[in-house]
């Protein structure tokens, strides 16, 4: 399966994707994306094996990871952020639906403050819209970077005695998101 995902080595995402570099401390090797991932969550900082899956993910798949990573943890979320978070759902369903882009767009402009704030902002970066204007400050972070800053952000509510099994379960969710990914790329061709 690692032949056909976007990025076979760890080394190639790097290369790729240099912003990767400002989020992680763990140097690339040539080791297989997965394996190189699941030794992060075996190591000694496990949150950057979340931060691998972000950028290993196209970026329409890491907002819906993140989507579905966040929607594990509602019960964290006050009410607006549980709108929110249904509103990038919608998006993700219908990227290209205008209301939709206009109710994401118009949420990302927003600093954010929560873990579905970051997630609203990946949304908006990766359609291109209103926020990319209005959020200049960050970037030229990728989606990747905000998809990232809102599961650890939302993560960090979890209390500490769960953490670890909740971070393993968001990572072998990115994993499968990306073997599937995989898939069906292989099989577009």
């Amino acid at each position: 399966m690692a032949n056909g995902l976007r990025f076979k080595t760890a080394r190639d995402l790097f290369t790729t994707c240099p912003a990767i570099a400002r989020d992680m401390r763990t140097l690339p090797t040539d080791q297989n994306s997965i394996a190189f991932c699941r030794e992060l969550l075996a190591g000694r900082v496990p949150e950057e094996a979340i931060t691998f899956c972000a950028y290993l993910l196209p970026e329409r798949a890491a907002v819906w990871w993140a989507h579905e990573c966040l929607s594990h943890l509602t019960e964290l979320f006050d009410g607006t952020d549980q709108e929110l978070l249904a509103r990038v759902g919608d998006w993700v369903g219908e990227p290209d639906n205008p209301r939709h882009r206009l109710a994401v767009s118009t949420a990302a402009v927003t600093p954010p403050t929560t873990p579905v704030g970051w997630i609203a902002l990946a949304a908006g970066w990766r359609d291109n819209g209103s926020a990319m204007a209005a959020t200049t400050a960050l970037q030229p972070f990728p989606a990747a970077h905000a998809v990232n800053a809102g599961i650890l952000a939302g993560l960090a509510r979890v209390a500490l005695a769960d953490r670890f099994a909740v971070l393993s379960a968001f990572v072998e969710m990115g994993i499968q998101m990306a073997e599937l990914e995989a898939r069906q790329s292989a099989d577009a061709y």
